[in-house]
């Protein structure tokens, strides 16, 4: 089976990650890659897109979208990424340029012009998905899913709440989660159970540049603890390639968008405010050693 993907993304250390996995496993047909501020800002999380792109030889089309979050002030994450979002690797100047329409004109774009349904996989803020439904609703029709990294059940990497890619922007998110469009939240409660390990490191450095390339950024991502590296961005990829190696529960999930709980995921666990509805399937638990034999497998069948 081959999936029909396009990509909204930050990159930042794991998007790098996970757009590497996109750009090489022949069961995803990516057809566009969007760019966000997020990790860092969006003129460099959008030539973060083309580097990653061009490093493996690939011409898919990368668009610059949101510069600053529906509402709230922008705040990034240069401390754990690195000033350029992808610290730890000389790349070279990628030698394709964006292309000239915004993210929500690509995204429109690609997804009406697709003969069949489009998986949505946003790493970063969903400043441009939310625009996107905002100003063409008619799309949701043409989205078989979205595959979400954010969120969790209760704890939070950027407040107690809050996950950082929803805290980024809340008011984004709350319009996505409310959208009707199938979600599948890959959040915190299982990215920071999937580490990369030491281990796996050390053994994709021996699979030539590529391999090389993965290991020197995640080595820089300060999101490490002595179990391991969290690359979170790339669960989305193993979701969409493995959804077996993941525990889910469907709940509604609402968003926080105001107070000190700003960004916080609110899932009605007893099913007690929503009529027995949900809007999300929510990933709960992970296998973490099938995670990291993946990645390895992943990296050493790359052609770079």
């Amino acid at each position: 089976m081959t999936y029909k993907v396009i990509m909204d993304t930050d990159p930042g250390i794991d998007d790098a990650a996970a757009l590497s996995m996109a750009l090489n496993d022949p069961q995803i047909d990516l057809q566009l890659i969007t760019a966000v501020a997020g990790n860092v800002t969006v003129d460099k999380t959008t030539k973060n897109a083309l580097t990653i792109d061009n490093f493996y030889g690939k011409h898919v089309p990368v668009a610059g979208g949101a510069k600053t979050p529906l509402i709230k002030e922008f705040e990034d994450a240069a401390r754990i990424h690195g000033a350029s979002g992808m610290a730890g690797y000389d790349f070279p100047e990628p030698t394709d340029k964006a292309i000239d329409k915004s993210a929500v004109e690509a995204l429109h774009d690609a997804i009406m012009a697709s003969d069949e349904k489009i998986i949505l996989v946003p790493t970063g803020s969903y400043t441009n998905t939310a625009l996107l439904f905002i100003q063409y609703p008619e799309v949701k029709d043409h989205i078989e899913k979205i595959i979400a990294m954010g969120g969790s059940l209760g704890h939070g990497n950027m407040t107690s709440a809050a996950e950082f890619n929803v805290f980024t922007d809340p008011h984004a998110a709350k319009i996505m989660y409310d959208s009707g469009v199938p979600i599948v939240m890959v959040g915190l409660d299982v990215t920071m159970k999937a580490l990369i390990t030491d281990e796996t490191l050390e053994t994709i450095d021996k699979f030539g540049r590529a391999g090389h390339m993965l290991h020197e950024i995640i080595s820089h991502d300060f999101d490490h603890n002595e179990n391991g590296t969290a690359v979170h961005d790339a669960n989305t990829i193993f979701y969409l390639l493995h959804p077996e190696a993941y525990t889910t529960k469907d709940y509604w999930v609402d968003v926080v968008t105001d107070g000190p709980a700003n960004g916080e995921t609110v899932a009605d666990v007893r099913g007690a405010y929503h009529d027995g509805k949900t809007n999300a399937s929510v990933c709960v638990d992970v296998d973490a050693a099938a995670f990291n034999k993946w990645f390895i497998d992943e990296v050493k069948n790359f052609k770079n």
